[in-house]
């Protein structure tokens, strides 16, 4: 294959994740209150943390890299956590746990395999669920041009949103491989050009942004470290590993490169590696993108190279601070029609993976009802919980982290208590990020 081919794919590959890891920085800094320049940089930190944590998970080192063809990015999985811990918390407690919970993975990276049995799809499968319905009032609100906006829910906003939403939904019902993979971005594009006809785009963003920059560490602030936020995106962290593990034997089966316990041991620590370099430089927790595992797949091309070029590529777009003030111009309620499809596929992928184990047994229902409902109920009504003790609150006060711990200890009372079950590892459904 040419160098020009191998370029030309890894782009494609960029651009297929692109819209994904924009997305995530975004909604955050958005939801945190962040200023224009600081969501410049954090999109720009993000999307340069994207190459780097890629290019350590291609490699096939000692102790990092599972060495396949895979794409990371910050997971949806971890916006409503991390957004819950930054509002209550403060940012410095996000990327204490993100460092704190990369440090966890790392630690338990060699005997991860063994605790997965703790995570199989009647448990991952509600923790989706609880995320993507956690994420829902978000898309909602920007669909309105954002909470506390002073046009909020106004007609101009709402268009946008329902003619962003539909022209995603166009793209992806008469399209097909590529450019239906990228359908979140064009409807972006074609959103925001909408919005600048009607005068709601300002460029001033990228007008004011540097061509250049230097990244630096702790940029928003020294890390503090909260033993309720770093149990969150421990299990945030945890989930995707248990996810990621089905990319990497999708990956492993599509490039016909077998996978033993020390390959997803180096795919683990790689992961936690990226979340600590992550959370150092304040961006976030990294984990496969499974949209580029389906390029690879509908493209047939399974040289790693072309992994590295798109590495490349992410950290070469990180150190230019005026193509990440472009995104940035997007108008809330464009972004709103985006992530009311994004977050709805969250929900759908959770029901995806909750739907066999319900079949399965009433037993499995109950686990998920229960979880569900109490983690949603938390998510809803955040001070029901309140009269309890502060040692039992860190369980209790996030609907993620109540949902999560409630759906792992009712599987282990239904299903693991005097019974034996299948290696969960290799029946885990591929994300959607």
């Amino acid at each position: 294959m040419n160098k020009a081919k191998v370029v030309t794919l890894g782009i494609q590959h960029l651009l297929a994740m692109y819209a994904g890891a924009i997305l995530v920085p975004i909604i955050i800094g958005g939801a945190l209150k962040f200023s224009t320049e600081q969501m410049t940089y954090l999109v720009a930190i993000d999307i340069l943390m994207c190459g780097i944590a890629t290019l350590i998970q291609v490699m096939r080192g000692k102790f990092f890299g599972i060495g396949l063809p895979v794409v990371l990015g910050c997971t949806f999985t971890a916006v409503s956590p991390i957004i819950a811990i930054g509002s209550d918390k403060g940012v410095g407690a996000i990327y204490g746990a993100i460092i704190a919970s990369g440090i966890i993975v790392i630690l338990i990276s060699g005997v991860f395999g063994k605790l997965v049995k703790f995570f199989p799809p009647i448990v991952t499968g509600s923790v989706v669920t609880i995320i993507g319905i956690s994420l829902i009032p978000v898309a909602t609100n920007n669909m309105g041009g954002g909470q506390g906006a002073a046009d909020f829910g106004s007609a101009s906003n709402i268009t946008l949103a329902i003619v962003t939403l539909v022209v995603i939904l166009l793209i992806y019902r008469f399209t097909a491989g590529f450019i239906r993979s990228i359908s979140i971005l064009l409807g972006l594009v074609v959103g925001t050009i909408i919005a600048a006809f009607l005068g709601k785009v300002d460029f001033s963003p990228v007008n004011e942004a540097s061509w250049l920059h230097m990244v630096q560490p702790f940029y928003f602030g020294t890390p503090t470290f909260d033993a309720s936020a770093i149990i969150t995106m421990t299990l945030v962290a945890m989930v995707s590993l248990v996810e990621s593990s089905g990319v990497y034997f999708a990956l492993s089966d599509i490039t016909k490169t077998p996978v033993n316990s020390k390959d997803l041991s180096r795919g683990y620590r790689s992961e936690g590696l990226a979340s600590i370099i992550g959370g150092i430089f304040n961006a976030f927790p990294y984990t496969t993108f499974s949209q580029n595992v389906g390029l690879i797949k509908m493209t047939g091309v399974k040289e790693r190279r072309v992994i590295f070029v798109t590495g490349i590529l992410l950290v070469l777009l990180g150190f230019l601070p005026k193509v990440a003030a472009l995104t940035t111009i997007i108008p809330t309620a464009v972004l709103g029609g985006a992530m009311l499809a994004m977050f709805g596929m969250v929900v759908t992928q959770g029901i995806t993976m909750l739907a066999p184990e319900i079949m399965r047994s009433p037993e499995n229902a109950m686990v998920a009802a229960i979880a569900i409902g109490l983690g949603g109920g938390v998510i809803m009504v955040p001070e029901i919980f309140a009269v309890l003790p502060s040692s039992i609150s860190v369980l209790t006060s996030n609907g993620i982290v109540c949902g999560s711990v409630t759906a792992i200890v009712l599987n282990i009372v239904f299903n693991m208590i005097g019974m034996k079950k299948e290696d969960p590892m290799h029946t885990q459904t591929i994300k959607v990020d």
